[in-house]
C-alpha cells in the first residue's frame, strides 16, 4: 500500500511541514499522539492519501479529541489505514464502526445538515465536513473537492492553496 502523510503545523500564522510515516501507528487515538508530540499545543493537520483513490484529513487542535474527513468513506473502508482513523470507542469520524456499519447513534442535527452526502460506506465524503470551516473551506466546498473528479493529491494541493501552505506541502512531497 502506498500512501503520502504530511503533517502540518501551524505556529500562530506560520505553517511549517513534515512527512509522517504511519506504519508504527495502530489507530487514531496513537495518531493523536503522534501529532502532538510534533504540534505541541499548536493546530495541527494531518493530509493523508492513499494511491491515488482517496485523502483523508485529521485535525488535532491541542487537547481536543482528532477531527477526522475522508474523501471516499467506501474506499476507506478497504483499506489497511482504516485502523488508523478509527477512535477507539469503536467508530470513526464517518460514522463507520470497525466492521463498516453505520452508527445508529448519529446526532440527528448532523445528520439533517449533511442530508446531501451519501450514505456512510457507499463511497462518498463523510466526518467532519466542518474540519476546514475556520480556514475558509465550508463543508459544501470540501465535499466539491471530493467530487469533482479531481485526484486526491489534487484536491490536497487545492486545500493547501486556499489555507495557505501550499509550498509548505510541496516541499514535503
Amino acid at each position: 500500500m502506498a500512501y503520502f502523510a504530511a503533517l502540518l503545523v501551524r505556529a500562530q500564522t506560520e505553517w511549517g511541514a513534515n512527512e509522517i510515516d504511519l506504519d508504527e501507528v495502530d489507530d487514531l487515538g496513537g495518531l493523536a499522539d503522534v501529532i502532538r508530540d510534533v504540534a505541541e499545543d499548536e493546530t495541527a493537520l494531518l493530509l493523508l492519501e492513499e494511491e491515488d483513490t482517496w485523502f483523508a484529513l485529521v485535525r488535532v487542535d491541542g487537547d481536543e479529541d482528532p477531527r477526522v474527513f475522508v474523501s471516499d468513506t467506501g474506499a476507506v473502508a478497504r483499506s489497511a489505514l482504516a485502523d488508523v482513523l478509527v477512535i477507539d470507542a469503536g467508530l470513526d469520524a464517518a460514522g463507520l464502526s470497525k466492521d463498516g456499519d453505520e452508527d445508529d447513534d448519529a446526532d440527528e442535527d448532523e445528520e439533517a445538515e449533511d442530508d446531501d452526502l451519501p450514505a456512510v460506506g457507499t463511497g462518498g465524503p463523510g466526518g467532519d465536513t466542518r474540519v476546514l470551516a475556520d480556514f475558509g473551506i465550508g463543508a459544501d466546498d470540501l465535499c466539491a473537492l471530493c467530487r469533482d473528479g479531481m485526484l486526491p493529491a489534487d484536491s490536497l494541493s487545492e486545500i493547501a492553496d486556499r489555507i495557505g501552505f501550499a509550498d509548505e506541502l510541496e516541499a514535503v512531497r
